[in-house]
C-alpha cells in the first residue's frame, strides 16, 4: 500500500529523502492496526489515534503539500484496502453480508481517518496565518521605526514574513474610526490597530496597484504618502498624516488624497504657525480693504508672478481687458511698493497667496 501511494500520488514520490517513506509506511501501519482493532471489537474510542492523523494532517500541510493529495492518499488507501478485503473474503467464502459489513466498517473508519487529517491540515494552516500575520505586523513596525532600522535587518524581516521587500512603498493614512474595513490587495501590510492607523503598499505607482488600492478605499478617508524606499516608510506616513489632515480640513481634494498630487499644498502647510506669519508679513499692505476689492487685487497679483509679470497674459487668465489689469497693477504698486521688485520678496508674496487661497480666508 505504501508503494501504491508514493506511485500513484507524484505528491508523495520522494525518492530522495529517505526519512519521508518511513513516515508514509507509518501512517499505513497505523491505519491498517486500527482497523483491526475495530474488527476484533476492541476498544476504538481511545484518541490517540485521531491524534496521530490530526498530527500527520499538520504535517502535511507544513511540508507544503495540498490536502487534495492528503485525501487523494486516503481513498487510493480505500480502494487498496476494499480489493484486499474482497480477495480474502472469496478466499475465505465469507457470505455476502459478512462482506457488506466489513466495507462499511472500512469506509466508515477511512471517513474518520479523512476527517481527523483534515482537522489537522486545517489547524496547522490557521496556525501559519496567524504566524505570518504576526510577522507582517513586525515587520510593519520595523518599517515605521524612527531612526530608521538597518536594510539588512528589514530583508531579513520581510523574508520571514514572505513579503517582497518592494524598491519603493508608500504609507497610508486612514483615521482611528472607519465605517467598514477597506478591501486591500493581499501584498498590502495592514496597521489597523495601532493608535493611528496606517497601510503600507508596495509600489504604489505601478498602475495596478493604483487602481486597487484606489478601489479598496474607495468611502475611506484616507491619504496615500510619497513613495519612498522601505527605510524611508516613517517619512512617507508623515507626508500622509498630513496629508489626511489637510483634507479633512477641506484643504486638499481627493479619495484618496494622493500626496504626490499636492507636494506644494504639503511643503507650504508643513508648519502652519510659520506660514501665517508669512501671510500676515507680506499680505499686510492688503489689510484695509474689504472683501470684494482685495479680491480682485489677489487674483490679479497672483496671476501676474506666476504669468512672468505679463500684463496681457494676465487679463487672458482673468477674462479681464488688459488696461483692467495695469489698473490693477497701479494700485498693487502703490500698495506694495518696492516689494513687487525684489525677487526674494515676490517669491514670498507667491507663496502667501497660494497659501491664503489654500485656505480660503479671503
Amino acid at each position: 500500500m505504501t508503494a501504491a501511494i508514493q506511485a500513484g500520488i507524484p505528491e508523495y514520490a520522494r525518492p530522495a529523502d529517505a526519512r519521508y517513506p518511513r513516515v508514509v509506511r507509518m501512517a499505513v501501519d497505523a491505519s491498517l492496526n486500527h482497523f483491526l482493532d475495530l474488527l476484533q471489537q476492541r476498544d476504538s474510542g481511545r484518541p490517540e489515534w485521531r491524534e496521530l492523523f490530526r498530527a500527520i494532517g499538520a504535517g502535511e500541510q507544513r511540508e507544503g503539500r495540498s490536502l487534495d493529495a492528503l485525501q487523494a492518499a486516503t481513498r487510493l488507501g480505500a480502494r487498496l484496502g476494499w480489493r484486499w478485503l474482497v480477495d480474502f473474503a472469496q478466499a475465505e467464502g465469507l457470505p455476502l453480508p459478512v462482506l457488506g459489513r466489513l466495507a462499511e466498517l472500512l469506509f466508515g473508519y477511512l471517513d474518520q481517518v479523512a476527517d481527523a487529517s483534515a482537522a489537522g491540515y486545517a489547524q496547522a494552516q490557521a496556525a501559519e496565518a496567524g504566524e505570518l500575520d504576526r510577522r507582517r505586523r513586525r515587520l510593519l513596525e520595523l518599517l515605521l521605526a524612527e531612526p530608521a532600522v538597518p536594510v539588512e535587518t528589514l530583508a531579513t524581516a520581510a523574508q520571514a514574513a514572505r513579503w517582497p521587500l518592494p524598491a519603493r512603498l508608500a504609507a497610508v493614512a486612514v483615521p482611528a474610526t472607519l465605517s467598514h474595513t477597506p478591501l486591500l490587495p493581499p501584498d498590502v501590510l495592514v496597521g489597523l490597530e495601532r493608535p493611528q492607523p496606517c497601510l503600507l503598499v508596495p509600489e504604489p505607482e505601478r498602475l495596478a496597484q493604483r487602481r486597487a488600492l484606489t478601489a479598496g478605499l474607495r468611502g475611506v478617508p484616507a491619504a496615500v504618502g510619497v513613495p519612498v524606499p522601505p527605510a524611508d516608510a516613517a517619512s512617507s506616513l508623515r507626508w500622509a498624516r498630513q496629508a489626511l489632515d489637510l483634507a479633512e480640513r477641506g484643504l486638499l481634494p481627493g479619495e484618496p488624497v494622493w500626496c504626490t498630487e499636492h507636494l506644494a499644498t504639503l511643503a507650504l502647510f508643513r508648519d502652519e504657525r510659520l506660514l501665517a506669519v508669512l501671510v500676515g508679513r507680506r499680505l499686510a499692505p492688503l489689510a484695509g480693504l474689504r472683501a470684494g476689492p482685495r479680491r480682485l487685487l489677489t487674483d490679479t497679483l497672483l496671476a501676474w508672478l506666476q504669468l512672468d509679470r505679463n500684463a496681457t497674459d494676465v487679463a487672458a487668465r482673468l477674462h479681464v481687458h488688459p488696461q483692467t489689469v495695469r489698473y490693477r497693477l497701479r494700485q498693487l504698486d502703490t500698495l506694495f511698493g518696492p516689494a513687487l521688485r525684489d525677487p526674494a520678496q515676490r517669491l514670498e508674496l507667491e507663496v502667501a497667496l497660494l497659501a491664503e487661497r489654500a485656505v480660503g480666508t479671503r
